[in-house]
């Protein structure tokens, strides 16, 4: 049994943070963060587009936006601290219908209220001096919008959170931990914890970790894939940025965009199909477990009924590369067919309650020796040092009252 102050349950970029966070604010306790996998960011936190997001997109007021906003600043003076190249390659959200256009001015009045700088509408001739190859009526540009690897990001986590006395346990899964007494015990696949208080940071296992806590989240985590496709590098001249579409309000996603990566490629996506298995990075990957879990869901049949049609439209553009390949040509019209070879995806833990509506908002909730991290989709990886530092806060004051 391995007597520790905190016990923090995940790896990823949110885990990661929080451990630094806290270890630095309390030198003397005794953390451990324990993640499933052989290496940090194995999951969400590796498989993202690497975008650092400016803020345009959220709820002013909300989490997402506060630490959305705050989280870039703080992330980007964090990479100059350890070397980790970040690219500044803005951004545009292009407009193609009269409709979009007026989206656009909301975007606009929305990233402007969260503190987002240097937001301008774009004329068709000021697009192509930002975008040459880009068609649209309008653009929203996003000037310090940039680019980053965030998987050195996460080692570099790791790195500082051992620096400062923290413990990183790989290959260690949780499976369980006992009731609230004081103490828990913690148990994993490689040792047992006796602790004093567990950080759940497990993403797309959140919901049934903290079910296995006796927490009812009072949601179901619905996991959906995303494919990418890759650009022909003789092709790259097309694209200078981030190109995005105008998002659909009503959705979480922000459709297929185009996505210049550190390393110089460019990648097209995602799509956004239902996933069999919470972490089916593969099409083949299925688990009847998980997926029997899902469909078992009152709250999964009511987000299909209300999302039926634009549901459809994402297994149509999965079916059919030439979809894909449309949605891409309606922001850059030269892309062909051709061009476009199938790359990678990644999973997107989406929150749902038992009423079908999806969880917009960062979710962090507190429980009896706990604090769950239930919602933390994108931008989650942008936000990720500014959300540690929110739930460490946390964490410190049930340490400090006890």
């Amino acid at each position: 049994m391995t007597q520790t102050d905190v016990v923090i349950v995940g790896g990823g970029l949110v885990g990661l943070a929080t451990a630094m966070h806290l270890q630095e604010m309390q030198p003397r306790l005794k953390i451990s963060l324990c993640e499933k996998d052989d290496h940090v960011a194995a999951q969400q936190s590796g498989h993202n587009s690497g975008v650092l997001h400016a803020g345009i997109y959220y709820q002013p007021g909300s989490l997402k936006a506060r630490l959305c906003v705050e989280g870039k600043q703080a992330l980007i003076a964090f990479c100059e601290r350890h070397a980790i190249a970040v690219i500044r390659c803005g951004k545009i959200i292009v407009a193609n219908t009269e409709a979009e256009c007026n989206q656009l001015e909301l975007l606009l009045d929305r990233g402007t209220e969260n503190g987002v700088a240097d937001l301008a509408i774009l004329s068709q001739q000021e697009l192509r001096q930002v975008e040459p190859h880009v068609r649209g009526l309008k653009a929203l540009h996003s000037p310090h919008s940039a680019i980053v690897d965030y998987r050195l990001v996460a080692q570099a986590l790791a790195k500082d959170f051992q620096a400062a006395g923290g413990k990183v346990c790989l290959q260690t899964e949780f499976v369980s931990a006992g009731p609230p007494n004081g103490r828990r015990r913690v148990v994993t696949t490689s040792e047992e914890f006796d602790t004093r208080l567990i950080i759940n940071c497990a993403g797309l296992q959140a919901d049934f970790v903290a079910q296995s806590m006796g927490t009812d989240p009072g949601l179901r985590i619905i996991p959906f894939r995303g494919e990418f496709l890759g650009l022909d590098p003789a092709r790259s001249h097309l694209v200078k940025g981030l190109i995005y579409p105008v998002p659909n309000p009503d959705l979480p996603f922000l459709g297929v965009h185009i996505t210049t990566m550190v390393n110089g490629s460019i990648e097209v996506g995602p799509n956004a199909i239902l996933a069999t298995r919470r972490e089916g990075y593969q099409l083949k990957d299925f688990s009847l477990k998980e997926f029997a879990n899902t469909l078992s869901y009152p709250g999964f049949w009511r987000l299909v009924a209300r999302n039926f049609a634009p549901g459809v439209a994402e297994i149509n553009r999965t079916l059919r590369k030439s979809v894909f390949v449309e949605n891409a040509r309606q922001l850059v019209p030269e892309i062909a067919a051709g061009d476009l070879t199938p790359l990678r995806a990644g999973v997107r833990a989406m929150a749902v309650d038992r009423g079908g509506n999806l969880i917009d908002d960062f979710r962090i909730e507190e429980a009896p020796g706990a604090i769950h991290v239930l919602n933390a989709p994108s931008p989650a990886a942008t936000s990720s040092l500014m959300i540690g530092k929110f739930i460490a806060g946390k964490a410190e004051l049930r340490i400090n009252a006890d």
